[in-house]
């Protein structure tokens, strides 16, 4: 049996989001038993060029809606970037979870040889579907739940791997 497309993704995805939800949640708990402003965490960055805690999770969001909307040729639901509290942010990725719950299989499978064309800035980048989804939209996916998951970790809030894994 093949490994489909879609099986790399929306799963994949739905795992991410679950876990990140988790430790999300405990730190906006950490923050109240500390007596931490909420938006210490939420700005808070791991360097100064790189997007605080509440941009982490728009890119996420971001990245797993346009993976699919590339792929599958699905309408993309917008999400302006305006999340300003840890309730704002368990309820976008309430919103990017009901997305990818909604796209079906049938418009993801099939497409390994699909052309994605990724316009840059500078650049365009230029992928089939398979090279896509394992080149830039999964390591993309990662990076931005690992860096949400280590500014909470290096502010304090007592998070573990089973946390990033989604077991906790």
């Amino acid at each position: 049996m093949t490994t489909q497309l879609y099986d790399l993704t929306v799963p994949v995805f739905l795992r991410g989001f679950h876990a990140m939800s988790g430790f999300l949640a405990k730190g906006e708990a950490f923050a109240a038993e500390k007596g931490i402003d909420p938006a210490e965490l939420l700005t808070a960055r791991l360097f100064e060029d790189m997007a605080p805690l509440t941009g982490q999770v728009q890119r996420v969001s971001d990245g797993t809606r346009f993976c699919l909307v590339r792929l599958g040729g699905v309408e993309n639901v917008p999400m302006p970037d305006e999340e300003a509290s840890f309730a704002d942010l368990q309820d976008r990725i309430a919103k990017t979870v009901a997305f990818l719950k909604s796209v079906p299989r049938e418009a993801i499978d099939g497409k390994e040889e699909a052309k994605i064309e990724l316009k840059l800035p500078n650049r365009t980048l230029e992928f089939t579907g398979s090279s896509y989804v394992l080149g830039f939209a999964l390591p993309n996916f990662y990076f931005h739940v690992t860096t949400a998951y280590a500014i909470l970790r290096h502010k304090g809030v007592p998070i573990g791997k089973m946390d990033f894994l989604g077991g906790a």
